[in-house]
């Protein structure tokens, strides 16, 4: 389990075993339907409070690979669908909070430095199939795919923070958009990403 690369399921075990938990895994099935599928783009934007960052940790922990989240779902709507098991952490989760990336990368670009710290991941991960220098993550996300065939989730929170938090940034808000675009537009190794924000 990395930081950003299959983070564990840490995050929505706390969101069960909280006073305020409402079981929301019937979007799971939903999700389920969109996986490998021209609707695999998911954004949801919604205002403060309405559970976004809870859904995409329930995402994580049900979809991540390297760790075993059946018994998180036991007992909630989710395990009586019948693509509960197939799906059950099969993947590999890329989760981004932009938020956290914008904080940390005051010193270099914010692009820059997301794709430094997930390649770092990524190399730990798959090493051995990658070339040293390469240091883009879309090609290493493509080699991985290629030798490998296993495609990857996104999930991003706060995806809209660089539109919100740096208006007058637009040279900063045009190289964060065309990054998106360049890695999740028409790439096979997206199986899902589901974007949320309030923008």
């Amino acid at each position: 389990m990395g930081i950003y690369l299959n983070p564990g399921n840490e995050g929505f075990e706390e969101s069960i075993h909280s006073k305020i938990y409402v079981d929301k895994t019937g979007l799971i099935a939903c999700t389920n339907e969109l996986l490998n599928t021209e609707e695999k783009f998911v954004c949801v934007s919604r205002p403060r409070r309405f559970g976004k960052s809870m859904t995409l940790k329930m995402l994580a922990a049900y979809y991540g690979r390297g760790y075993d989240s059946r018994s998180l779902f036991a007992g909630l709507k989710i395990e009586s669908d019948s693509a509960f098991e197939e799906n059950l952490n099969q993947y590999d989760v890329i989760f981004l909070n932009m938020q956290h990336f914008l904080i940390e990368s005051k010193k270099q670009e914010l692009t820059e430095y997301l794709e430094q710290q997930v390649v770092k991941e990524l190399y730990e991960t798959y090493g051995e199939l990658l070339s040293e220098q390469e240091t883009h993550l879309v090609t290493i996300l493509r080699q991985i795919y290629a030798k490998t065939k296993k495609k990857f989730i996104f999930l991003i929170d706060e995806w809209d923070c660089v539109m919100r938090e740096r208006q007058e940034s637009e040279e900063l808000q045009k190289q964060y958009l065309d990054f998106l675009r360049n890695l999740l537009k028409d790439q096979p190794f997206v199986a899902l990403a589901y974007m949320t924000g309030i923008l």
